[in-house]
Formats: structure tokens, C-alpha cells, sequence
């Protein structure tokens, strides 16, 4: 049986919005979705405002490590 890789989630800090005000919010943290051929082309693939995943070119963010309450914190759905 294949085992398969847990990937911890991960999420960064919107720094850029440029004509996409109402799908992002500057300085706000988003968790970010694991995409390595995003990541090649540049680009992040981040849950938006929309509550779906999208890509945005990733100098847009900067990618933070936060403690494990904040992470369930921000995983949390009320």
C-alpha cells in the first residue's frame, strides 16, 4: 500500500492586489494550496475570497510560519 504524503498546511500574507480587489485583501493571511508547476511559472495557488483556490502571480505574497494554535485557528470553519 502506497503511503501518502501529509503535506502541513501553509499560508501567506497578501502584499499585492492589483486588479483583484474584491478576490484579495491586502495584508490579509490566505492559506496557500501546494501546486509545484504553479510554483515553476511563478505563480502561487492561494483559497481566495471567492472560498475557491486560484493562482496569483506569488511575488503578490510572502508565505509565513505560524504556530500550530494560529494554524487551527485559521483552519477553523465557523
Amino acid at each position: 500500500m502506497k503511503r501518502q504524503k501529509t503535506v502541513s498546511p501553509h499560508f501567506a500574507v497578501c502584499m499585492k492586489n492589483i486588479g483583484y480587489p474584491s478576490s484579495l485583501e491586502l495584508h490579509k493571511i490566505y492559506r496557500v494550496i501546494p501546486d509545484e508547476d504553479a510554483a515553476e511559472d511563478g505563480d502561487i495557488r492561494v483559497v481566495d475570497e471567492s472560498g475557491e483556490d486560484y493562482l496569483y502571480p506569488a511575488k503578490w505574497f510572502a508565505e509565513l510560519k505560524v504556530p500550530q494554535a494560529v494554524q487551527e485557528s485559521l483552519l477553523h470553519v465557523a
